[in-house]
């Protein structure tokens, strides 16, 4: 004979299994999403002011020039408030937590570092912009992600904007051609389009 605490055991059972399946599928289904960020939403907001905020000598170095150069830009006027600001923005290790072990997508240009005997790119920085860490300002740390990865990464040329998705850590790395504040565990990487 049908008893209703066996119908509702087995509604509560059904219940449960379904919610579980269906939370698996949102995992798995999530998984494959990614957060698009810009690269200001990397920065805290006070550098980001501070940064849009040159002192005013700045303008006047001629690209190039004798004058652009990081020894130029650090002898600015040092009394200036706004120039300290502007230089302790420029070399910001400042980060957003909100963003650790976050799966993201960035477009950027690829700054390699170390590549193999195939000149496969094995290790990089992505910056906002080209001719990042070749050019004056460099980028702050805080606008840099450090990529090492297995991947077949091949560059046509530094001009060469891309997608890239993957998951961001905070971890800091220093290297000749710069510092960055944040790591990329690289998971896909496709030519930028808009």
């Amino acid at each position: 004979m049908f008893q209703p605490s066996h119908f509702f055991r087995f509604s509560v059972v059904a219940f449960i299994l379904t919610t579980t399946l269906y939370s698996a599928h949102a995992v798995a289904r999530d998984a494959k999403e990614y957060i698009e960020i810009k690269w200001t939403d990397l920065m805290p907001s006070d550098d980001l002011e501070a940064l849009l905020n040159a002192p005013d000598f700045f303008d006047e170095i001629d690209e190039g020039s004798g004058n652009d150069s990081l020894d130029m830009l650090l002898t600015g006027d040092s009394e200036d408030p706004r120039t300290t600001r502007y230089l302790q923005a420029l070399g910001s290790m400042s980060i957003v937590e909100e963003y650790d072990q976050k799966r993201i997508r960035i477009p950027g240009f690829i700054v390699p570092l170390v590549s193999d005997e195939k000149q496969n790119i094995t290790e990089f920085f992505i910056v906002p912009y080209f001719g990042a860490c070749l050019h004056l300002p460099p980028p702050p740390p805080n606008q840099i992600l450090h990529v090492k990865t297995d991947k077949k990464v091949r560059l046509n040329g530094l001009q060469d904007a891309y997608w890239f998705e993957g998951q961001v850590n905070i971890e800091a790395t220093t290297n000749l051609l710069g510092k960055s504040a944040y790591t990329l565990h690289l998971e896909n990487i496709t030519p930028y389009e808009e």
